[in-house]
């Protein structure tokens, strides 16, 4: 990849890579640099252009490295600065770009900015967090709710105040209406920028602004019991402010003083809203990150909605992006299932939009149950018992039958399935027809066709299970058909305009098969046909 095509993230497709889980290089059961360093030939060879990490800062590991201490520095669990170098250059040597997770809502409560905020009232850095008094009955501020269950509020004894914390305790909240805040913020930036990243994942960016008046929150009238509690509430007054579009358009500015990078939002919002993101002009985010797949009915009728629903909401000029799994959520083996995690990702990556693919899922690895005493999430463990708890999707990359899936030679920080000896890297490689096989497939085949990157997205008429579109370029043109059910479909090929030629099938076995009157599909198979 041309590291200074401006462009370079429209046609490259990005791989989450989980740090502690990747792979261990020093025999302490968790991953590191080094170990990501030693298998960047099985990322080149899966052909995925940009690797983004989850954070590598010094930190408790309160919220595994979403609590971060130090903003520019390397956490000793991942390696050195040298080790993080040493990476960079070998990535970009290799035509690979890496982008680093920058936390800037929270910091960790042992971050040295928030041991000054918290000494005293009158500290210099006092403003940079978000401090309220108690109410006149010794109250919390207001009804804000943390992510992680209970009051986003907690009590500071010294000072006598409250300090904000959407998330853990030990994770308090940043002032962005804070000017110095967003100066000290934007150095971090330039700081990584200036060692080489390719740009940022901006960790959960709507969050940065909150209300100035620090109104209640209303009451969530769709509140199911059995969901997590935080739920209760909307978020109305303490996400998705206006003025945050301000705020990422100045982190914008910054990383665009710097040649060929990118800014990405995580945001959880419905479409209309998330859209907002890319900014006026296009100066946001160049890729709010759209989730949409993440949690949708797993249907051909909700999917062709939401394809519909988000290329009709993106702005003129913004560039369209999908994701099918991260660190937070079940993987998608286990939400759709094993047979159609085939057809999810040939959806991933011939849909219009760049392609975020989470490690593992190439694999087909699915959610690991964990067992009570093994449960290192903090989410699982402040609200038991509703299965919130994200470890099941961040354990160790499965890359041999060897002890701990060749993951490590220690017992690493979370279990590996017992499926593993032959859901693994190496035999998945040997099989032809495996779904490793058909992603490397889909990626080369993607690669190969200008209409699949930069091609019109154009939906074709379906009924029942089967989802249709044609993806389209200078007269060229390829159609997708997908069967997301368990049976069989057939349908009159020529009235669709589907007859050509096979070029792939999730089954990798009707290459070159042309279609003439008729296509049929097996049940839980999609096929790329060439017109």
């Amino acid at each position: 990849m041309d590291q200074r095509d401006e462009f370079w993230w429209r046609h490259g497709i990005f791989y989450q890579v989980y740090p502690p889980s990747f792979q261990d290089s020093d025999a302490d059961g968790v991953g590191d640099i080094r170990g990501i360093i030693d298998r960047l030939p099985y990322l080149l060879q899966l052909g995925v252009d940009a690797l983004w990490l989850s954070p590598i800062f010094p930190s408790p590991m309160a919220d595994f490295g979403y609590d971060i201490a130090d903003y520019t520095g390397i956490d000793p669990l991942f390696g050195t600065m040298e080790d993080f170098d040493a990476l960079i250059s070998a990535a970009h040597a290799s035509g690979l770009k890496v982008i680093l997770d920058l936390v800037p809502n929270h910091t960790s409560d042992q971050h040295p900015w928030f041991a000054e905020s918290r000494s005293s009232r009158d500290n210099p850095k006092r403003d940079w967090y978000i401090w309220r008094d108690p109410l006149p009955d010794g109250g919390v501020p207001n009804n804000w709710l943390s992510e992680f269950g209970g009051s986003a509020w907690e009590h500071d004894a010294t000072t006598g105040q409250y300090y904000y914390h959407a998330f853990l305790a030990q994770q308090p909240d940043l002032n962005w209406r804070n000017p110095a805040v967003r100066e000290a913020i934007y150095d971090v930036m330039r700081f990584w920028l200036r060692k080489g990243v390719d740009g940022f994942r901006v960790d959960v960016i709507w969050h940065l602004i909150k209300d100035a008046e620090f109104r209640d929150n209303p009451p969530n009238p769709h509140f199911r019991e059995g969901r997590p509690p935080h739920e209760r509430i909307l978020t109305q007054y303490s996400t998705d402010q206006p003025e945050v579009h301000d705020v990422i358009a100045q982190m914008r500015r910054v990383t665009d003083e710097f040649e060929a990078r990118i800014l990405i939002g995580e945001i959880y919002l419905p479409l209309h809203r998330l859209v907002a993101y890319y900014g006026n002009d296009l100066g946001g985010a160049q890729m709010p990150f759209n989730f949409a797949l993440l949690s949708t009915l797993w249907s051909a009728r909700s999917i062709e909605t939401i394809i519909a629903d988000y290329e009709r909401a993106l702005p003129a000029g913004a560039w369209p992006n999908w994701v099918l799994g991260n660190h937070d959520r079940p993987r998608v083996a286990s939400r759709v299932g094993p047979d159609q995690a085939r057809v999810a990702a040939m959806l991933l990556l011939t849909l219009r939009g760049t392609p975020t693919l989470y490690y593992g899922d190439e694999i087909g690895m699915h959610q690991v149950a964990i067992a009570p005493d093994q449960v290192r999430d903090p989410f699982e463990k402040n609200v038991p018992g509703l299965g919130v708890g994200r470890d099941g999707c961040r354990t160790p990359m499965q890359w041999s039958a060897a002890d701990n899936a060749g993951f490590s030679t220690a017992t690493p920080w979370l279990p590996v399935p017992d499926d593993f000896i032959h859901e693994n890297v190496v035999n998945l490689e040997a099989d032809a027809r495996s779904i490793l096989s058909l992603y490397r497939a889909l990626i080369k085949l993607r690669k190969e066709l200008p209409q699949l990157v930069s091609g019109d997205y154009l939906p074709i008429a379906a009924e029942g299970d089967l989802l249709l579109y044609r993806r389209q370029s200078e007269g060229k043109a390829v159609v997708i058909a997908l069967n997301l059910g368990a049976e069989p479909v057939s349908m009159a090929s020529d009235a669709a305009g589907l007859d050509g030629e096979i070029l792939l099938s999730t089954f990798l076995d009707r290459q070159g098969e042309k279609i003439e009157g008729v296509l049929d599909l097996r049940g839980n198979e999609g096929a790329i046909i060439a017109k």
